[in-house]
């Protein structure tokens, strides 16, 4: 009952939430034609393909962000930036294709108007829905009658916080007392495993939750085998301590259970999905505007100093594997032990006049946006090492190695707070680190927007 109930709200939530672009676009046109008499420009086809570009694209985000889940309704905080993620990678995808679709030429003020009106109407409906429940919930409207199995003092806490945080309307029908343990709870009678035959048939129990410390897990069986007379669902809370957390971390994987103790972002649909179409789609446009800067920069490297335009070394990428990174080659022509062993410093003599003011602007790192293409790098992602000075840092810095549980990027979070080049490598891994722990696409935009300010005064960028 309790999964029933939770799943058929989060169905509802699902089923609303999917339909509100349609219902924010239907809005944006009639405020539309009310503050400027306009009606929408656009043919039958072309509005129904914007219309549909945003119903995917917002439930793509909508996924991403967990809009669609009935327990983030009750999140403490978070809510609003989520759903304002959820909106601009939205309408990144809308007005992508309204760029480059010319038969789908909607007005700026309509797509601006239903940006809001579905910022809007998502917000109105997170509220409904967190309205209604909570008043099931203090009502007791239609609640799930609950046995509990336990008596001591981590039943009474389980309790505790599944009455004092639930989303769902449930209450203690009962306790089940098993040898060696103390009896703590109050409010509901405390039966004996021999007691429970004489709940079965409508005698008032709709789900059973089992609620023993993680030294007494060992009787799950032997108690699931006594409550199976009851016929009705059974759950088992495991509290594994803080900073484990359960969502979408238990998987069945050729029939042996798993349980992730350690997850990273970058193994998440959202993360393979839309940071890489994002990476493909920002890397090629990046890539046909600054092609004749490129053709310009490779003659002038060319013509100025003997060598090959490019600079080509490996470096550690995505789970430690080697790629070769490019970029405009701003050294003479070297030592390559040295080149890999050896850092950038300020006046560094090996650099070219020319060498030094592509590195000023940080423009010797186009050729980069060919590695994203390729797949070997990010837009945005913890910058790229050499493997000596990787297998340096291992040894020396603790958790470092968690940075390639990402892909690289041309630029980052440590990268735009100025910790690159010969910095602190501690202080460059906190920032990775603070990025890894809270990444989102959101995150990456601001990331992008402060390297555009800051690209042409680029600290430590030598």
């Amino acid at each position: 009952m309790i999964r029933r109930q939770l799943n058929s709200v989060g169905l509802a939530l699902r089923v609303t939430t999917l339909l509100l672009p349609f219902m924010a676009f239907a809005a944006a046109g009639s405020l539309l034609h009310v503050i400027s008499r306009q009606s929408v420009e656009m043919s039958g086809r072309s509005y129904w393909q914007l219309v549909l570009v945003t119903a995917v694209m917002w439930a793509l985000a909508m996924s991403h962000f967990g809009l669609d889940r009935v327990e983030n309704l009750f999140a403490a905080k978070g809510k609003a930036k989520r759903l304002f993620g959820a909106c601009v990678l939205t309408y990144a995808g809308v007005m992508a294709v309204a760029l480059f679709n010319r038969t789908a030429d909607p007005s700026g003020l309509f797509i601006a108007l239903s940006a809001v009106a579905l910022f809007a109407l998502a917000n109105a409906t997170r509220v409904v829905f967190l309205v209604v429940l909570e008043a099931k919930r203090r009502n007791g409207h239609g609640g799930v009658r609950v046995l509990v199995v336990g008596t001591d003092e981590f039943a009474q806490a389980a309790v505790g916080s599944l009455l004092g945080g639930q989303v769902m309307p449930c209450r203690i029908v009962g306790y089940v007392h098993l040898p060696g343990q103390d009896v703590v709870v109050e409010g509901s009678p405390v039966l004996t495993m021999e007691d429970v035959p004489a709940l079965t048939n409508g005698h008032g129990v709709d789900d059973v939750v089992i609620a023993l410390p993680a030294s007494r897990l060992g009787e799950v069986k032997k108690v699931m085998s006594a409550l199976e007379v009851l016929c009705v669902p059974a759950r088992v809370i495991l509290d594994l301590g803080a900073g484990v957390s359960l969502r979408d971390k238990l998987f069945d994987f050729g029939g042996v259970q798993m349980l992730d103790l350690e997850t990273t972002p970058a193994e998440s649909a959202s993360y393979v999905v839309f940071k890489r179409i994002f990476d493909v789609a920002f890397s090629a446009l990046v890539i046909v505007v600054t092609a004749p800067l490129m053709l310009l920069i490779a003659l002038a490297i060319r013509l100025g100093n003997p060598g090959p335009m490019l600079f080509v070394q490996d470096r550690v990428g995505l789970n430690g594997k080697l790629f070769r990174m490019l970029k405009f080659r701003t050294m003479k022509v070297g030592n390559a032990e040295e080149s890999a062993t050896r850092w950038t410093a300020q006046h560094d003599p090996r650099r070219t006049r020319l060498g030094a003011l592509l590195r000023g602007a940080n423009l010797d790192e186009l050729p980069q946006f060919f590695n994203v293409l390729k797949g070997d790098m990010s837009i945005v992602g913890p910058r790229p090492e050499r493997p000596h000075f990787v297998d340096k840092f291992l040894h020396e810095i603790d958790k470092y190695n968690a940075r390639h549980v990402f892909k690289v990027g041309i630029t980052g979070w440590a990268q735009v707070n100025g910790w690159r080049g010969d910095t602190s490598i501690a202080k460059r891994i906190e920032y990775d680190l603070y990025y890894l722990r809270n990444w989102s696409m959101t995150f990456d935009f601001q990331i992008i927007l402060l390297t555009i300010v800051r690209m042409f005064g680029g600290k430590n960028a030598y």
